[in-house]
């Protein structure tokens, strides 16, 4: 859907200097990337959306041809392409992703929702109860590079929350078949449903339903910009289905101060442009010689990565920013609000009450954002775009919804009907107060 350098050749970096700029050059400093204009990109997935409504799976796959060059005969992983998947896995590998999965399911029960009740008035009781979403669709990106991790990452919590059905979404490799790492993960999940099926066209289609693929109550998952692009327009729609959160292109934010190692940092940052051609990294810090041993280290390693190209492109929107003091520097990332903030500083635990707006954040030298992306057991699908100012990255919540129960009885109407009836005259409507009035005048009728 858009155009990238052919090159492995990295683009100049700049020192910018916080202080010295205007409030307006700052803004711009930390706006994000938009290779593609945002009313070209939503007019784009609009179409899509409105073809795929019409055409159902035969436009899937026109859309698979168009954008992944693969022609597909059918949408659904077979049951034979999961069992050979196991084949093409080291026992290495599967024992790792158990392992991860554990992690993650460790630390995510812990934030199952709890019901509740509290008798507000005597006769007069409210209940909170959660209940698990039924349908969810389960988007994991693959354009560039198969991610399972980002399955486990939504299926975990989806188990724990007892979802009844689970399906996922993927963009098929050029051979027409699903990574099959990704494969073995969502076989371990308990997944129903595979789909070979990316970008915007899956999140359509999983908000539509199709022919092949059932229509799901909530989407969930990261993805580029017409990934997310296409979840905002599923939010705006009156269809009843829901998206998680704008969850991409990636991001990180690193602070530093002169302690830092700038091969750690220059990784840190390197793990993030990799992940596509419009992620952004972010490093700040009040010591200018880091910044420029940083970039001495990124220009010495990133050609040489595998990823290469997708750095040459990525890096465009590499911010380099000196600040006075490292409190400047956090409250410039509580501003840009990032994905995931990095905070490679001398007792960085003593900072985390001065951090507002972030999706996940890295405490200290020895922690990478790439142990939050696999297996500390934190979750990786996080807010970006700077939602992170509104919201909070995936959890067993994020898959149940709350339901409001009360319960009045004859001496709760009493108590609490004078009060209701005052309040619906107060605002002019006859017959929310008649609701209760006739209540009261039989409260004592046998």
């Amino acid at each position: 859907m858009q155009a990238y350098l052919n090159s492995t050749e990295l683009p100049n970096f700049n020192i910018t200097q916080w202080s010295k700029l205007s409030s307006d050059d700052q803004n711009k400093v930390l706006q994000r990337p938009e290779p593609v204009p945002v009313l070209e990109r939503d007019a784009i997935v609009s179409g899509i959306f409105a073809d795929i409504k019409k055409g159902g799976d035969q436009e899937l796959i026109a859309l698979t041809k168009k954008y992944d060059g693969v022609t597909l005969d059918c949408l659904k992983v077979s049951k034979a392409e999961i069992k050979q998947s196991y084949e093409q896995v080291s026992k290495t590998t599967i024992d790792s992703i158990k392992q991860a999965m554990e992690q993650v399911k460790q630390f995510h029960s812990l934030g199952t929702p709890k019901d509740y009740e509290l008798e507000t008035l005597p006769g007069v009781r409210c209940f909170k109860v959660f209940r698990p979403i039924p349908k969810v669709g389960l988007y994991v990106p693959g354009g560039t590079a198969p991610l399972p991790s980002s399955l486990w990452m939504q299926a975990v919590p989806a188990a724990l929350a007892g979802c009844d059905l689970k399906i996922v979404c993927t963009p098929p490799g050029k051979n027409g078949k699903v990574d099959p790492h990704l494969l073995v993960t969502a076989d371990l999940c308990g997944i129903q449903d595979i789909f070979k099926l990316g970008g915007a066209q899956a999140i359509a289609a999983m908000a539509l339903g199709t022919q092949s693929i059932p229509q799901v109550d909530k989407i969930f998952g990261p993805g580029n910009a017409w990934v997310t692009a296409a979840k905002m327009q599923v939010n705006q729609s009156q269809s009843g289905v829901i998206c998680d959160l704008p969850a991409g292109p990636s991001e990180v934010l690193v602070i530093a101060d002169k302690e830092a190692d700038p091969e750690f940092v220059a990784w840190d940052l390197l793990s993030q442009a990799e992940h596509g051609f419009d992620s952004q990294i972010i490093l700040i810090t009040d010591h200018e010689k880091l910044l420029t041993d940083v970039h001495k280290v990124i220009r010495r390693i990133g050609p040489k990565t595998k990823r290469a190209e997708v750095l040459a492109n990525s890096l465009k929107y590499f911010r380099s920013i000196l600040v006075t003091d490292l409190d400047q520097a956090i409250e410039i990332s509580n501003t840009y609000a990032p994905e995931h903030l990095i905070l490679n500083i001398q007792e960085a635990r003593r900072r985390m009450q001065q951090v507002r707006n972030a999706g996940s954040v890295f405490l200290g030298r020895w922690t990478p954002e790439s142990v939050g992306d696999y297996a500390s057991g934190t979750n990786h699908v996080l807010p970006t775009s700077g939602f992170a100012r509104s919201c909070g990255g995936l959890g067993v919540e994020s898959f149940m919804k709350p339901i409001s129960f009360q319960e009045l009885d004859r001496s709760g109407i009493s108590k609490l009907g004078p009060i209701v009836e005052e309040l619906a005259n107060v605002e002019g409507l006859e017959a929310h107060k008649n609701a209760v009035s006739i209540r009261l005048a039989k409260r004592m009728d046998p």
